[in-house]
């Protein structure tokens, strides 16, 4: 994929980084190596979005990834201090047995922590409204899309509140009920916005904070296993996705809008097959991995809230809706390889393409470098969902290996086992409806795209928009109150302390001529000065 690229090393150096960081991140033994890890995975990522920064767009967004982070950052911090002056120190073994077995946490204490480091996770993991940065992040080299913006470094968030369950278990409820309410919001606001994007990576972006969102349920309604077990299918079937859309994207040229695709099952066949099966995976079809981690999501859901469950159930729904459209518009129906093909019944112009002539050209498969990593995540997106079958405790291999760090905090599930049947086959039911529907507007033509496509959801209901207008206007506005103050208050009352004492020191230094006959001179008038006071002080 970036064969030819001028910075071809460069792009590597900072690859592998980003791995060293990441790895820091999860093998730390304490806080601060991973906090030392979250921060280097978060500049590793702004140096990665903004990868080719001649395009302002792309400076951009490395920009706005790096400030919308910091916030996070903020809370992971807050929390760290939180968490020092009371327990004393940083390491986990040190936390967990403070809290656990001396309580050295007051709810207070642990519900402010929780809350913090929530925040830290929402902005690492773009959670709303802190997701803004991923969808931007889209502009850097597709494989930094694949490993750090689908597999690894946006699930930091989902590792840190499990790692920290303990604390988790201390907390006021509401602290873990805004966690899975923020993340069933966000499963939702995702979705929505996903069903109308044209740009492939796009859809994947917004179907990465859709999916981060179902973790985000998972944690905060304390199931943790089903949190890491939906991070680790994700992890393999999103980068086979994104790793595909790389694969599609070179083989039309560097061309990204869906409008222009259609009909590459049959030139680029193992893209094809490899795409298919991470598109059954996400949308929960049986048998492969995204069912039994998304299955187990909803569970989670279900024993938190019966309207949550309704509601998540909605955002897979609609997982399956949009992920079945991004299949059926790139690998089937008619091929729309440049202009002439495009269908002019459509409401919104499409811009001619930069790459016509190339676009003209038949697409081409990708060379075996970039198919082969597609097939061997294929098979672990098939396979994954082995690692915890919910047929009995035997077959939860997952849970048992995860039992040591979660010091019986797992909630268990309140309901029977033909409940969770029952459950299974209705989302299984729903995730047809979703592949369904969009066979019917975008296979079979029954219903009209437009009306699904709302400007108001491709543009994620202008929630992006509206805080860039508040940063350009009201935002900048109050920003220069604050840096006014900060200048003319704050500096003004240092700088003034030191002016004030310059010009005392420039005024009695006057004094001080070198000359004998002054200071003899101020002696006399001191010795007068003296006397007076003391004969007035006598009654003469």
């Amino acid at each position: 994929y970036m064969h030819g690229d001028p910075n071809f090393s460069k792009f590597f150096i900072y690859l592998n980084l980003f791995v060293f960081s990441m790895l820091m991140l999860v093998l730390g033994d304490n806080l601060l190596i991973t906090f030392l890890g979250w921060e280097g995975v978060g500049a590793c990522s702004y140096f990665l979005i903004s990868f080719w920064h001649q395009d302002s767009t792309n400076a951009t967004a490395g920009k706005k990834a790096f400030v919308t982070n910091r916030v996070g950052d903020w809370g992971f911090m807050v929390a760290m201090f939180f968490l020092f002056f009371n327990v004393g120190s940083l390491k986990y073994s040190d936390i967990f047995a403070s809290v656990i077995q001396v309580d050295a946490l007051t709810q207070t204490t642990a519900t402010i922590i929780v809350v913090m480091l929530f925040i830290g996770a929402a902005g690492k993991s773009a959670q709303f409204p802190l997701y803004l940065w991923l969808p931007d992040a889209m502009a850097g080299p597709t494989p930094v899309s694949a490993l750090i913006h689908a597999a690894t470094m946006v699930t930091s968030g989902v590792y840190l509140l499990t790692r920290m369950n303990p604390v988790l278990a201390e907390a006021a409820g509401w602290s873990t009920d805004l966690i899975w309410i923020v993340g069933l919001f966000t499963a939702l606001f995702a979705a929505t916005a996903a069903v109308a994007q044209n740009d492939i990576k796009k859809v994947l972006a917004y179907s990465t904070v859709s999916q981060l969102g179902f973790m985000f349920v998972a944690v905060g309604s304390g199931l943790y296993v089903a949190a890491i077990f939906h991070m680790i299918t994700h992890a393999f079937f999103k980068a086979l996705l994104f790793l595909g859309a790389g694969s599609v994207i070179h083989g039309m040229h560097d061309e990204q809008d869906m409008r222009r695709y259609g009909a590459l099952k049959s030139a680029m066949p193992i893209t094809a097959g490899t795409f298919i099966i991470g598109w059954l995976a996400i949308s929960g079809i049986p048998p492969f991995s995204g069912f039994w981690s998304k299955d187990e999501v909803l569970l989670a859901a279900w024993n938190e809230n019966r309207i949550a469950w309704v509601l998540l159930l909605v955002a897979a729904i609609m997982t399956a809706f949009y992920m079945s459209r991004l299949v059926f518009m790139t690998f089937f129906g008619e091929k729309r390889w440049n202009a002439d093909h495009i269908d002019q019944d459509s409401t919104e112009e499409i811009a001619p393409s930069e790459n016509e002539q190339l676009l003209a050209k038949n697409p081409h498969e990708s060379p075996v470098l970039m198919w082969f990593p597609l097939v061997a995540l294929a098979g672990l997106a098939a396979v994954a969902g082995l690692l915890n079958l919910p047929f009995s405790h035997d077959t939860k291999y997952l849970e048992k290996w995860l039992e040591p760090v979660l010091f019986g905090n797992e909630v268990h599930v309140l309901a029977s086992g033909s409940t969770k049947w029952l459950l299974a086959v209705i989302a299984i039911i729903g995730a047809s409806i979703g592949v369904v529907g969009a066979g019917y507007v975008y296979l079979k033509n029954r219903i009209d795209s437009t009306k699904i496509e709302l400007p108001i959801l491709q543009e994620a209901w202008k929630f992006d928009s509206s805080i860039s207008d508040f940063m350009g206007g009201p935002g900048r506005k109050a920003f220069e109150l604050v840096t006014w103050f900060d200048k003319t208050i704050i500096d003004g009352a240092v700088n003034g302390v030191g002016k004030v004492t310059h010009g005392l020191g420039t005024r009695l230094r006057t004094t001080q001529t070198g000359l004998i006959r002054t200071y003899a001179l101020g002696m006399v008038i001191g010795a007068i000065a003296i006397l007076a006071f003391f004969v007035s002080r006598m009654g003469f």
